[in-house]
C-alpha cells in the first residue's frame, strides 16, 4: 500500500485520466454528428438538384398555400412544372394534394384541380387527395389512392429543397417515386432547415418527427 500522503495523488490522477476519457468521448460525439450534419447538407444540395423526368404512372404535386380557390405563387409554379411533365409525357394522370387552413372554402388540392382544368387537362386526369396537412399525411393519402388506382411508379413535384425529405417520406410510405422540382434553386436558410428535418428523420423516421411536433 503506498504510504497515505501518496493517496490523494493517485485519485487525482485517477479523476484526471477519467475527465480525459470523458472530453474525448464528448469531442467525438460532436465531431461525428458535425460529421452527419454536413454529410446530410450534401444529400440535401445533392437532392435540390435532380430531375427525375423518367416515364412514370403519375405526377404528384404537393399542396401549398390557396386563396379563396386561386394557387399561390409557390403553388403555380408547381402545377405548372406538373403541367410541363405531363405535356412532355412523363405520366398521364396527375395526382393533386394538400388540405385546407380552417376558415378556407377551397382544399389546396382543389384549387390544383381547378387551375388545371382551366389549362386544358381533362378531368379524367386529375385525381384529388385532399387528406392531409404534412407532407408525410398527403403522400400517405396519395399512396392509398395510387394503389386503388393501379398506379406504381410517380413522380413527386415540390420545390427543389424538399427533394431529399421528399424521397424519404415516400420510402416511409410505400411510393416508389422520383422527384422533378420545381421553382428556382434553394437558398442557403432553405437548405440549413431541411438539413436538420432530414438529418432528424433519417435517424428517427418521418411519421414519427411528425407525430412528435404535433
Amino acid at each position: 500500500m503506498p504510504p497515505a500522503e501518496e493517496r490523494p495523488s493517485l485519485r487525482a490522477r485517477a479523476r484526471a485520466h477519467r475527465r480525459r476519457w470523458i472530453g474525448r468521448l464528448v469531442l467525438a460525439a460532436v465531431l461525428a454528428l458535425v460529421g452527419y450534419l454536413v454529410l446530410t447538407f450534401v444529400q440535401v444540395l445533392s437532392a435540390s438538384r435532380d430531375d427525375d423526368r423518367v416515364r412514370s404512372d403519375a405526377i404528384v404535386v404537393l399542396g401549398a398555400a390557396q386563396y379563396d380557390g386561386t394557387p399561390s405563387p409557390v403553388l403555380r409554379q408547381r402545377l405548372d412544372h406538373a403541367l410541363d411533365l405531363y405535356r412532355d409525357g412523363v405520366a398521364g394522370r396527375i395526382v393533386l394534394t394538400g388540405g385546407k387552413q380552417a376558415g378556407d372554402r377551397f382544399t389546396e388540392a382543389y384549387a390544383g384541380y381547378r387551375y388545371l382544368t382551366g389549362r386544358g387537362v381533362p378531368g379524367d386526369d386529375l385525381l384529388v387527395v385532399t387528406d392531409g396537412s404534412s407532407t408525410w399525411d398527403s403522400l400517405r393519402a396519395a399512396e392509398r389512392v395510387l394503389r386503388r388506382e393501379g398506379l406504381d411508379r410517380v413522380t413527386l413535384v415540390s420545390d427543389s429543397y424538399h427533394s431529399r425529405r421528399l424521397l424519404g417520406v415516400a420510402d416511409e410510405v410505400g411510393l416508389d417515386a422520383g422527384v422533378s422540382p420545381s421553382g428556382a434553386a434553394p437558398t442557403v436558410p432553405e437548405l440549413l432547415r431541411e438539413t436538420g428535418l432530414v438529418a432528424l428523420g433519417q435517424v428517427i423516421g418521418y411519421g414519427r418527427m411528425l407525430r412528435l411536433s404535433s
